[in-house]
């Protein structure tokens, strides 16, 4: 191991010793879950904002919360940091057979294709698929969007999937016919829930088969949704005017002026 790592190990032991910090050692592994989902999305967004310095430190923060629980690990007699490392290095070396051995994968495709073939044998299944673990270790703490993103992905591998992607759009018609009909007969909260539900399921399901991750589709929009408002905040205040003294047709108006300075259209 590099000297540094090995000092920030020491280090994470040091803090975590009875003569160490105590806020470190009131840490769980539960009460650091907070503080990694935290450290993940701010990677993400510093990624986004194609900040290197920031991202640089963002990476330490994460690398952190993964010292700070493989040292509890190792205080509690489960595994090491090293144990970590190895079974890392060995799942890399076995999931990528067209460099470490003879099986080919010319295609980023080929290579996607493969380890999803080699997750399912560590998994114990074979492509027939066992019916009721597929999907048991797609994680329930995920954000709904990316949980159902690795759920049809998950399930598409055996064939449980739309053929044409026509056939996805005029479910997505199907659904908005629903979710209509739901709101005229003016149903419960909770089937409007369903509704919606099912509709963004389907987008979901879109999304993958054009190749797109909504998780970042979604971000994305996001972000300009921002920028937009942003600028009508920006003119408001340089006409001196309050959001009370503005109609929804001055905001359409300014929101689409907004639209015209983006440097794509």
């Amino acid at each position: 191991m590099p000297a540094q790592f090995e000092d920030l190990v020491k280090l994470m032991a040091r803090l975590r010793a009875p003569d160490g910090c105590p806020w470190d050692r009131q840490q769980t592994p539960e009460s650091l879950r907070t503080y990694l989902l935290e450290e993940t999305y701010e990677v993400l967004d510093a990624i986004e904002r194609g900040e290197g310095e920031v991202l640089r430190d963002e990476l330490g923060d994460l690398l952190l919360q993964v010292l700070f629980l493989s040292q509890i690990a190792r205080e509690e007699g489960h595994f090491t940091i090293e144990d970590v490392l190895g079974r890392l290095h060995e799942k890399l070396v076995r999931r990528h057979p067209h460099v470490f051995g003879d099986k080919q994968a010319e295609t980023p495709e080929q290579v996607l294709k493969n380890w999803e073939a080699l997750k399912a044998e560590e998994r114990g299944e074979k492509r027939a698929g066992n019916a009721g673990q597929l999907l048991a270790d797609v994680p329930r703490t995920l954000p709904a969007l990316l949980e159902a993103y690795q759920l049809t992905r998950r399930a598409a591998q055996v064939g449980f999937d739309w053929r044409r992607l026509e056939d996805l759009l005029a479910k997505l018609d199907e659904e908005l016919k629903e979710l209509r009909e739901a709101l005229g007969a003016g149903v419960e909260k909770e089937r409007l829930e369903d509704e919606v539900g099912d509709l963004l399921f389907v987008v979901v399901n879109l999304a993958r088969h054009l190749r797109i991750d909504p998780e970042l589709a979604l971000r994305g929009t996001n972000r300009k949704f921002v920028s937009r408002f942003r600028q009508i905040e920006e003119e408001l205040k340089r006409q001196g005017k309050r959001w009370q003294e503005t109609s929804l047709e001055e905001m359409d108006a300014l929101w689409e002026a907004s639209k015209q300075r983006e440097p794509h259209r």
